[in-house]
């Protein structure tokens, strides 16, 4: 195995378009080697899918930055506040972690995600009511993205009118290109949005609400489970981790059926395939690429490669999950695969605590969209789709044409209570 790192090349659009050959090739080279990352971050890739499964619940690999040796990593925080951004379940170990997730899991069972359909739904129809006499659409700004911004939203109690703020600094805080970001920028919309949560959460604690993060400030005020910087930085993480994935799932798995037609007949024929074909997208190409960063703590041997204390290990699981050993033609898109145990979500202590609320939109959102959308297809040729570049994957875009339908009665959802039930 080689010694030099292999350069993952962002900057190339044909990569960013398609890494799955590059992927296969550096899988069948070896289990573990370094890498050259977004950003020009060094890191060792781990492409295996058994290897893959063993590291993400190794103890001895953190999600603490603070467990770095590259101080890079810390350098990508917003200046003022790196601490606090450090403060939330997705960067912390047990016993912090452990204490975090507990105070919001409750909302995201798989019970209270079910209560949540209706209105899941309500907010599908009523986005595809606005594109279907047209004919026309960009399935990702019109679709994919709304529909679990508003989802998430009202989950957290968020004015789903504020969207167009958080998501902007979202992007500027997180979206990555193959260069490393503005630091100037990163510190401008965390200051940004550190202050508008800030606002919200003066709100709801004056009338508090059936809400996640009214029942967060009672923990934190009567409750004492949590003090304000985690306050904050527990309540940014669930506005953006509670959607900006789904939007790629929903967006990348509407691209996959494109790609491959009779998959999307099958899909359209069957909508009982729906449950099985989700996870197939998360295998097959998920939102998370190439995959979750851990750092180890101490010297550690993975496949009998030596990783040194401080390494960032990523554990390629967009790479993992098309490895032949465990999925049978992994580079075949195949809706009706069964027994599909991705790491799409992670696993072990982290996984993701939105996985059903993740699953469920993916449902109600493709299979409506499939159903209430004849004749779909691309309105440009497949090799003009823009692709995220990295750590996160979706189509930027998705125009589609269909066949339009007749203007159905708007769904008046403003003068509608969310259907979203209390998680005290």
């Amino acid at each position: 195995m080689s010694q030099q790192p292999v350069l993952l090349p962002y900057a190339d659009p044909a990569f960013v378009a398609d890494p799955f050959p590059l992927y296969r090739q550096l899988r069948e080279e070896g289990p573990v080697r370094r890498a050259v990352i977004v950003g020009g971050l060094e890191a060792w890739l781990v492409t295996r899918y058994d290897d893959g499964l063993s590291a993400l619940s190794d103890p001895r690999l953190s999600s603490d930055i603070r467990d770095a040796s590259d101080p890079r990593l810390m350098q990508r925080l917003p200046s003022t506040e790196r601490e606090s951004m450090l403060r939330t379940m997705l960067r912390s170990d047990p016993p912090d972690h452990t204490r975090l997730r507990r105070l919001v899991s409750k909302a995201f069972t798989a019970r209270r995600v079910a209560e949540l359909r209706p209105r899941i739904q309500a907010v599908t129809d009523r986005l595809l009511d606005a594109v279907t006499p047209v004919g026309r659409a960009d399935l990702v700004e019109d679709f994919a993205l709304p529909l679990p911004v508003t989802v998430i939203s009202e989950l957290l109690g968020v004015p789903t009118t504020d969207r167009y703020d958080f998501q902007r600094w979202t992007d500027d805080m997180i979206l990555r290109g193959p260069e490393p970001p503005d630091p100037a920028v990163v510190d401008a919309a965390w200051q940004q949005m550190r202050s508008y949560l800030t606002k919200l959460l003066e709100t709801k604690r004056a009338q508090p609400r059936d809400d996640l993060l009214s029942a967060l400030i009672t923990a934190r005020d009567e409750q004492q489970q949590l003090d304000e910087d985690e306050l904050i930085a527990m309540s940014f993480l669930l506005l953006v981790a509670g959607y900006i994935t789904t939007v790629n799932l929903i967006g990348g798995g509407i691209a996959a059926l494109l790609a491959h037609p009779d998959q999307l007949r099958m899909l359209r024929d069957d909508p009982a395939l729906l449950p099985d074909a989700i996870e197939e997208f998360l295998r097959y190409d998920g939102p998370v690429n190439p995959g979750i960063a851990r750092f180890a703590r101490e010297d550690v041997a993975i496949a009998g490669v030596a990783i040194p204390r401080g390494a960032t290990v990523l554990i390629a699981t967009a790479i993992a999950d098309r490895d032949p050993a465990q999925f049978p033609g992994p580079d075949r898109l195949d809706v009706t695969r069964r027994d599909n145990a991705h790491l799409a979500f992670g696993h072990g202590i982290h996984y993701c605590l939105g996985a059903p609320l993740a699953r469920l939109e993916g449902q109600v959102a493709i299979g409506t969209a499939l159903r209430r959308l004849p004749g779909l297809t691309l309105a440009v040729p497949p090799g003009e789709l823009r692709w995220r570049p990295g750590g996160l994957r979706g189509p930027v875009h998705l125009p589609v044409t269909f066949t339009p339908d007749d203007p159905r009665e708007p769904l008046r959802l403003d003068s509608q209570e969310p259907l979203v039930p209390p998680v005290h």
